[in-house]
């Protein structure tokens, strides 16, 4: 894992790369945030697709919603990015569409754009 503070606007966002999966589960996303939390103190974090469980992507499995609400509930903003269009699912398509327009839980296809709409610059 790979993470790096980039501050812009005045805000710090924590970007997180990684190839092998740090979010598998709730418990998992929670370690995240405190870890984040502690070692950066940023409340906004951007991670690479590729660090969640393909899980996450499908809808039925309520992972995606459970893991959300925790960044929610701890005031934690949240991006994933990356490439996105290998998902087809309309529901998943609605939702990350719905959570783009919203202030708490984006999807962009790179980094920059993450950072740009964690930091209000969208």
């Amino acid at each position: 894992m790979k993470m790096e503070v980039v501050k812009k606007n005045k805000v710090s966002v924590a970007v997180i790369y990684s190839e092998e999966h740090l979010i598998t589960d709730v418990q998992s996303a929670l370690d995240l945030i405190m870890s984040v939390k502690y070692e950066t103190g940023c409340k906004n974090i951007a991670v690479n697709k590729e660090t969640i469980v393909d899980d996450f992507f499908i809808l039925s499995t309520c992972m995606a919603g459970e893991i959300l609400q925790k960044f929610i509930n701890y005031g934690v903003k949240f991006a994933i990015y990356g490439d996105f269009s290998q998902y087809t699912s309309k529901p998943l398509r609605d939702f990350m569409y719905e959570s783009n327009r919203g202030k708490d839980i984006y999807f962009q296809p790179n980094v920059s754009l993450a950072v740009d709409k964690l930091s209000g610059n969208s």
